[in-house]
């Protein structure tokens, strides 16, 4: 993947212990709140949206207590540094070309799957993703979704806030940006002491900085 081919931002990932507490702070934070999105049988964990343009939105994610038992969660829900932006998600319309242009360029993105949830009035929705469930550069390294036929879920989450910017800090900044734009992955980095993405967020609470 060439840096002429860059992928799209499709969503950020706020990783919370409690849906329930997520939503709320989020709602605090922002002054929208995200609205019930639905269970991840598979991951053990369910969701919130909050949209952020008309193809990308916040995924407030935790575990489902409701789940069977459960081994570890993906997304960074049981990191103790909960609550916190934990990775983010680019979008393509073919996940096996991408993560094989990734590949070549020596970014590994880990296996492709299949990822589904079912809404609060019973769509399903499904997808294709690369491994969510090890974060790559403490999440600075975007996982994939291809959402192929399903409708983006940005369509039909609460609207009233816009990304303004994405950037993340990093340690080893040059060396992880340039493994980014190899894969075809546009973040702003700077160095930083430890880890972190940092959303800039436009809402009606004015510029928001999320992290």
């Amino acid at each position: 993947m060439t840096s002429n081919a860059m992928l799209a931002l499709d969503h950020l990932v706020y990783a919370v212990r409690d849906l329930d507490e997520g939503i709320e702070r989020i709602g605090a934070v922002l002054g929208v709140r995200p609205a019930s999105g639905g269970r991840h049988p598979a991951w053990g964990t369910r969701n919130a949206l909050l949209a952020l343009g008309p193809r990308s939105y916040l995924e407030v994610v935790a575990p489902d207590p409701a789940a069977a038992a459960h081994g570890p969660h993906p997304f960074g829900v049981d990191d103790p540094r909960t609550p916190f932006l934990s990775t983010w998600a680019v979008a393509t319309e073919d996940i096996g070309r991408a993560t094989g242009d990734a590949s070549r360029a020596g970014v590994d993105l880990g296996a492709i799957q299949s990822g589904s949830r079912r809404r609060d009035d019973g769509v399903l929705l499904a997808w294709r993703l690369t491994d969510p469930t090890t974060p790559r550069h403490d999440g600075l390294v975007p996982f994939l979704i291809e959402w192929g036929s399903t409708p983006h879920p940005a369509a039909t989450a609460p609207g009233g806030c816009r990304l303004r910017s994405l950037e993340g800090q990093h340690p080893d900044a040059e060396r992880l940006g340039s493994m980014l734009q190899r894969a075809g992955v546009d973040l702003h980095l700077r160095a930083g002491p430890a880890p972190a993405l940092v959303a800039t967020i436009e809402s009606p609470r004015g510029l928001v900085e999320l992290r």
